[in-house]
């Protein structure tokens, strides 16, 4: 699987980072296809560089960005944040709760519209036979 991922340098103590290119299985600091930016997490605000095009392009091939590669990418305006899967689970049982509870009040109010009307209906029936009855 290619993955975009961070290739570390700079000096002991002061690490910098190249957004790269690589396959999975490579070490962190090997090989690697291509060199897409750097990133300078010591500046202020940390300074990004990459080649937009290139990044997209090699996420419509399929490259998968590492977590950390993904949060510089969302940083950079490159791509858009995506909500985990477990939030999308969630937001979708949710829903599916509120829709559920929604039914169950219209059948109620159904329910209560139905008993209503008969306990109307049977409201003038009592009021005639108490008339006729005196």
């Amino acid at each position: 699987m290619i993955r975009i991922r961070l290739r570390r340098t700079g000096k002991k103590g002061y690490p910098l980072y190249r957004v790269v290119v690589a396959n999975q299985p490579d070490r962190r600091d090997g090989r690697f296809i291509e060199t897409l930016g750097s990133y300078d997490p010591h500046q202020d605000p940390p300074r990004i560089t990459l080649d937009a095009d290139r990044t997209r392009e090699w996420i419509s091939k399929g490259a998968q960005p590492s977590e950390a590669a993904e949060k510089i990418l969302v940083r950079a305006g490159v791509i858009e944040k995506k909500p985990p899967i477990v939030k999308a689970k969630l937001e979708a049982k949710r829903a599916e709760q509120a829709k559920a509870a929604a039914e169950r009040a219209a059948a109620r109010a159904k329910a209560e519209a139905e008993a209503a009307a008969a306990a109307a209906a049977e409201a003038p029936a009592e009021a005639e036979s108490s008339e006729s009855a005196e």
